[in-house]
C-alpha cells in the first residue's frame, strides 16, 4: 500500500489479495449507508463525503481503520466495545468479521449530523 493511489478501486487493488475482499465489504457498506456520498481519494485513502466529511478508511497493520469525524464513535462507545477506538477511529482487526450492520449505523450517524448542520 506504499504508493499513492488514484481513485478507490486502485486503492483496492493495490492491497494484498487477501485483504481485498474486507476493504470491498467496508466500501460497500459505506455506499448502502450513504448513497448520495461522494467518493475519492484524501490524504491517500478512501474518502466519503456528504454535505461534510463522512468517514475514511485504511488499511494497517493487522486492522482496517474507520475514521469518522466526532462525535459519534464516542455516541457509539457501548456497541464498539471489543474494537480498538480513538476520538474519531475504530480498528476492526484483519482476523475477525467486519460488522457491517454497526459500520452502516456508523455512517448514517455521521451523514445525519452532516444534513443537521446545514
Amino acid at each position: 500500500m506504499g504508493k499513492r493511489s488514484k481513485d478507490v478501486d486502485a486503492y483496492i487493488a493495490g492491497a494484498p489479495k487477501e485483504v481485498q475482499g474486507k476493504l470491498k465489504q467496508l466500501r460497500r457498506a459505506i455506499r448502502k449507508a450513504a448513497p448520495a456520498s461522494v467518493e475519492r481519494i484524501s490524504y491517500g485513502m478512501p474518502y466519503y463525503g456528504y454535505k461534510g466529511r463522512l468517514a475514511y478508511f485504511r488499511l494497517a497493520n493487522g486492522h482496517i481503520g474507520l475514521y469518522v469525524p466526532p462525535p459519534v464513535i464516542e455516541e457509539h462507545k457501548k456497541e464498539l466495545e471489543g474494537y480498538g477506538t480513538a476520538k474519531s477511529t475504530v480498528r476492526f482487526p484483519l482476523g475477525k468479521r467486519l460488522p457491517v450492520a454497526l459500520i452502516k449505523k456508523l455512517v448514517k450517524a455521521r451523514a445525519e449530523k452532516n444534513e443537521s448542520k446545514k
